[in-house]
């Protein structure tokens, strides 16, 4: 049988999802650890009764939320049809169906930790990693006691008052096309150039400052390095010129610190219209295989 005839007995599912960071150890499956990534497919085999392969649009970090979500995978065109009970169902009823057994089954005992918020048909050249088109993330700072909540999970807490003018001033220079070692942990044989599409910092309310990073894709903790120098730039440690002279040196600097996890959240992930989903696809395959992308992420 060719993969033509065998796509075509297959249904491909895009999954919309939401998650808070604290209960895992990341999206990706790690052996004994619990992960988004392991919970959801070990829910879906259990439910398709056939081993399932998700495919994400960002792989994030340990203690790293998610709002914006999304992953696919393919389902047999025979279970999906099992999920009308009895008459015939449009796609949207089974797979409300589907997101309300799956968040049940997956989201045991995570106490509301994950949310899947849809699951609908997309069309079989669609890819939740190649076919997207930007990522982007947001980073929250709480930088004074008495904006402190204890019912918000997404921010992380500075005792140093932060200067946003000076970080805003020091997040334009990391825009357009540079290479991003100096703000990623690099893997062999893969690429650390990356496109950052826009990276503004303001302060939405007295005490909290937040971060919105937007690019192509992102290396492997780039936008937790990048925060991480850019708070240090904050508490007045170097001038917002510290970045510039970080690109050109080109090297990974034991100068720049990680920011934590707990204040990062993938926002959102865009992806062109249905007719362009190959073409995008196409078009990031080439440039992942020429240079070798690692998987997205955080």
């Amino acid at each position: 049988m060719g993969i033509n005839d065998l796509m075509s007995q297959m249904v491909r599912l895009r999954i919309d999802l939401a998650y808070r960071g604290a209960p895992f150890h990341g999206w990706a499956r790690q052996p004994g650890l619990l992960t988004v990534q392991g919970c959801l497919e070990e829910a879906l085999t259990l439910i398709t009764r056939q081993v399932a392969q998700l495919t994400v649009a960002g792989r994030t970090d340990a203690g790293v939320h998610a709002r914006g979500q999304v992953a696919h995978l393919d389902v047999p065109k025979e279970f999906w049809l099992s999920l009308s009970r009895g008459r015939e169902e449009s796609d949207q009823t089974r797979g409300e169906r589907l997101r309300a057994r799956l968040e049940g089954l997956a989201g045991r005992g995570l106490n509301g930790a994950l949310a899947l918020k849809q699951i609908t048909v997309v069309a079989a050249d669609f890819d939740a990693r190649f076919s997207a088109l930007s990522r982007t993330y947001r980073y929250l700072i709480c930088d004074d006691a008495r904006a402190v909540n204890p019912c918000r999970l997404d921010t992380t807490r500075t005792s140093s008052p932060l200067n946003a003018e000076k970080m805003q001033v020091a997040a334009q220079a990391l825009c357009g096309e540079h290479d991003f070692l100096p703000f990623a942990k690099p893997r062999e044989g893969a690429t650390t150039i990356r496109t950052l599409h826009s990276f503004t910092v303001s302060r939405p309310q007295p005490g909290i400052v937040q971060a919105m990073i937007c690019a192509d894709a992102f290396c492997h903790s780039q936008v937790r390095f990048m925060m991480g120098a850019l708070m240090e730039i904050g508490r007045g440690k170097y001038s917002p010129d510290w970045i510039g002279e970080l690109l050109a040196a080109g090297v990974r600097d034991q100068r720049v610190p990680l920011a934590a996890g707990r204040g990062l959240t993938l926002w959102e992930v865009t992806y062109p219209p249905e007719d362009e989903y190959a073409s995008q696809a196409a078009k990031a395959k080439v440039v992942r295989t020429l240079t070798n992308y690692p998987e997205d992420s955080s």
